[in-house]
């Protein structure tokens, strides 16, 4: 899988902002920006940005995906340090 494939699949199921993602096919690191992430924990938004996935993630077609998820506003206030 590429990181544009990534992408588009991440952003298919959830409003986003900025995405940036890198990594080697498998491994993969992403910055997600998604106003769907406003009153979430860190955890319910990993497991949102992981059913965007869905079997992706079980048939190890993404085999690790570490992230940072932001809210906008979020995502301004670490911009702008």
């Amino acid at each position: 899988m590429t990181s544009e494939e990534l992408q588009i699949i991440i952003a298919a199921g959830l409003p986003c902002e900025h995405i940036d993602l890198s990594g080697d096919g498998r491994h993969w690191y992403a910055t997600i920006v998604s106003s769907a992430f406003e009153g979430q924990r860190r955890i319910q938004r990993h497991q949102q940005v992981y059913a965007t996935l869905g079997a992706r993630m079980q048939a190890d077609e993404v085999h690790a995906l570490s992230m940072k998820t932001f809210t906008p506003a979020e995502w301004a206030a670490n911009q702008a340090e």
